[in-house]
């Protein structure tokens, strides 16, 4: 199977993994000063199973959110299909690609690789498998948080330069 490359970022995309965009202003969305607190020790956004009903719905993730200094949180659960373009994905390494502007944080089913891609600073790209092989109607919550940046004198706001899910084979 050739690589094939969904933009997380095209309603068309999008529809074949049955994905929707949702996001959230905060470390911890919905509660007081955006959940920041000094020692706090985790936002439960980064959950699989967190709530994020009551969240916006947002088609574009490259439009600019909020200013200064802040955080935000971009969720969708992909549903894999059995095929992309007519190619079966079963087996294929899933891999979520992204860059934050400007610190940025891939969580895939609660779960992070700061290893391999997690955590980027200042724009860089990030690479995070979603499924090693890929099982058709398996279901991954990406959650990805963002940070204005510089900390000390932030410019702009936060968004995700891309999102694409890519599917790629072994051999």
């Amino acid at each position: 199977m050739p690589r094939i490359a969904l933009d997380l970022n095209d309603d068309a995309d999008r529809k074949q993994v049955n994905g929707v965009w949702k996001y959230a202003m905060g470390f911890v969305p919905g509660e007081p000063n955006q959940g920041l607190n000094a020692e706090i020790e985790g936002s439960p956004a980064r959950l699989a199973d967190y709530d994020d009903s009551g969240w916006e719905v947002r088609e574009n993730v490259r439009a600019g959110l909020s200013k200064g200094f802040s955080f935000a949180w971009f969720r969708m659960t992909v549903t894999l299909p059995e095929a992309i373009d007519g190619q079966p994905i079963a087996g294929s390494t899933v891999i979520f690609e992204t860059t934050v502007d400007d610190y940025g944080e891939v969580w895939v089913d609660g779960e992070i690789d700061i290893v391999n891609g997690g955590v980027a600073g200042w724009n860089r790209a990030q690479r995070v498998t979603v499924s090693a092989s890929a099982v058709p109607g398996a279901k991954h919550v990406i959650a990805v948080l963002a940070a204005n940046g510089p900390l000390a004198k932030p410019m702009g706001g936060v968004w995700l330069r891309y999102a694409y899910l890519a599917f790629e084979s072994r051999g």
